[in-house]
């Protein structure tokens, strides 16, 4: 079973600081939607309100259609996993599993069923006699886990719960809780500041910034189409690059000047961004979306090599055009040494123009 959650005008402060500013969002019934931002953005503040721990200054919280603002966790039918585990290590995992039912009273039989399917779909149904100082940080994360989800909640809740594993874990655990999210359809509202975990486990990422949300949208369009120059420059590794360019015009062509470099962009901007000729915009582009020549010349942004890390599948150049410094993600086999001039070309259709002021996105016709 699965919930729609709202949130109208949710305000929580403390003391004089703002944590979540006048935030209005909804969670569809079954989806997986992650909070993400960094530290201090209010994400975790965000996930506290909804599951009653912290109580809002302003606003309404609903889940499944009931006001929930004023009532205690116990009564919202959410549960929440916890970045620390928070199992109790004198109990077995079954034990630990069966907690909050036993505190519900529900019949024993049943308890030992729904502990055994729940552990059966996490893959620790062999765990069950053992205890929590017997598991690894996995296999205690997904006890974690499956206690909250024996419970058959409308709503799960989830606060960092990868980020005291291991890379590799992390990468085991974001899938299974992907199949798992696939099998049992549970509202899932997920916090985290890592932008793997986001983009790979969510349905739709909401990116905090300073106790508001600046985007909303699939983990696709964040990612391609970042709302403003917070967002590019922090989803991505590396994040998208900036540089400033100066809008001209030459006959029918509308170009962008980096330095004395003249930088062609689709047609179908030309009309729109004619009205900004002579001022500057920042110009975006992500680090896949530059070719690599080890020569200079023609349509190719001359750039100086500063440091070539090889990573395994790619190699990725820090190059400095003019006074920006920028990523580019090439092939490993491409040998470039450092103070190496080379050239670079952008894809068209993947860069992006931002505001100078404002830093926002300047949308285009056709995109």
């Amino acid at each position: 079973m699965a919930a729609k959650i709202q949130l109208l005008n949710v305000r929580k402060e403390f003391g004089k600081v703002v944590a979540v500013k006048d935030m209005n969002l909804t969670m569809n019934e079954a989806e997986f939607l992650v909070l993400l931002g960094p530290s201090g953005c209010g994400k975790t503040t965000t996930l506290r309100c909804i599951a009653g721990l912290e109580r809002v200054n302003k606003g309404q919280i609903s889940i499944g259609g009931r006001d929930v603002t004023n009532l205690p966790p116990a009564q919202r039918g959410i549960a929440m996993v916890f970045q620390s585990y928070a199992v109790f290590p004198h109990m077995t995992v079954e034990q630990n599993i069966g907690f909050g039912l036993r505190m519900q009273h529900v019949h024993k039989a049943e308890i030992q069923k729904g502990v055994r399917e729940v552990a059966e779909l996490l893959q620790i149904d062999e765990l069950l006699a053992r205890y929590p100082a017997q598991l690894s940080g996995g296999q205690r994360q997904r006890v974690a886990v499956a206690r909250a989800i024996v419970m058959s909640p409308e709503v799960l809740l989830m606060d960092e719960p990868l980020s005291n594993l291991d890379a590799l874990l992390r990468l085991q655990m974001r899938a299974e809780l992907k199949r798992l999210h696939r099998e049992i359809g549970t509202t899932t509202v997920y916090v985290t500041h890592d932008q793997i975990e986001a983009l790979s486990l969510g349905d739709r990422i909401a990116v905090m910034h300073g106790g508001k949300i600046v985007q909303l949208d699939n983990p696709r369009r964040v990612y391609d189409q970042p709302a403003n120059r917070f967002v590019g420059g922090f989803i991505g590794t590396p994040p998208m690059n900036f540089l400033r360019a100066t809008v001209n015009v030459e006959g029918e062509e509308v170009l962008l000047a980096v330095g004395e470099f003249m930088i062609a962009v689709l047609e179908t901007w030309g009309p729109q961004l004619k009205k900004l000729t002579g001022q500057i915009v920042i110009l975006g582009i992500r680090a896949e979306n530059i070719a690599v020549h080890a020569e200079p010349g023609g349509e190719r942004l001359p750039a100086e090599v500063i440091v070539s890390e090889h990573l395994g599948s790619r190699q990725l150049l820090t190059v400095q055009v003019g006074e920006d410094i920028l990523k580019v993600s090439t092939n490993p086999d491409l040998v470039m040494q450092p103070e190496q001039t080379i050239g670079l070309t952008f894809t068209k259709r993947k860069l992006r123009v931002f505001d100078e002021k404002t830093g926002s996105i300047l949308s285009f016709h056709g995109e």
